[in-house]
This record gives structure tokens, sequence and C-alpha cells, in this order.
């Protein structure tokens, strides 16, 4: 039986202080859509404060692939300045780390 192809991963990962985003959230929390066979991110979205910040997230992410991971870790690096860049990476990592519990079969995966 073939599983539906688009499925819903997150992560959440703990802000900075003195940052706007932790005075709303204190956590930050990172949803992707992503196919499930190939690793292509579908969409994506991070909540972040401004709408240029979700922009880029969400620009930066669609259309790549997790299986790549350290691309999309180096892009954040090299890229984002924001105060959130390591709880956006750190995020990332556990969306990442569950997509691939996901391929490899692992039934508990939350």
């Amino acid at each position: 039986m073939l599983l539906p192809e688009k499925i819903f991963i997150s992560g959440y990962a703990k802000l900075p202080k003195g940052i706007t985003s932790t005075e709303l959230y204190s956590v930050i929390a990172v949803g992707v859509l992503v196919n499930r066979y190939t690793g292509e991110v579908f969409e994506a979205e991070a909540s972040l404060v401004t709408s240029v910040a979700k922009d880029f997230f969400r620009n930066h992410l669609v259309g790549k692939n997790l299986n790549n991971f350290d691309e999309i870790e180096k892009m954040f690096k090299e890229n984002y300045f924001g105060s959130a860049r390591k709880a956006i990476i750190s995020a990332l990592r556990t969306c990442y780390e569950k997509y691939e519990q996901i391929v490899a079969g692992v039934e508990d995966v939350e």
C-alpha cells in the first residue's frame, strides 16, 4: 500500500532571551509539508514575528530537499542574520531528524 505523498513535520526550539519573538512565543515553531518519498519541501512556515522573516524562511525552503539538510543549514548560517537563526536551524534539524525516522519506518515519530 502506497502511503500519501505529502506529510507534515514540525520542530521546535527555544528562542534567545531579549528578542521580540521570545516575548510572544518563547519557542520557535517550524512546520514543513514534505514529499514523503523524495524529501522535497512543498510548503514551510515558522513562528517568526515579521512578515519579511517569515517570507525569507518560506522562500528559502520551498523547493529544497530535506535530504540535503547540510545545504539548508549552510544557507541559513550564511544568509539569515536575525536573532532567531540558531533556533531556526535547531528546529529545522529536528524536522530533518523526524523525516529520517519516517523514511526509516520508525512508527512512533513525535
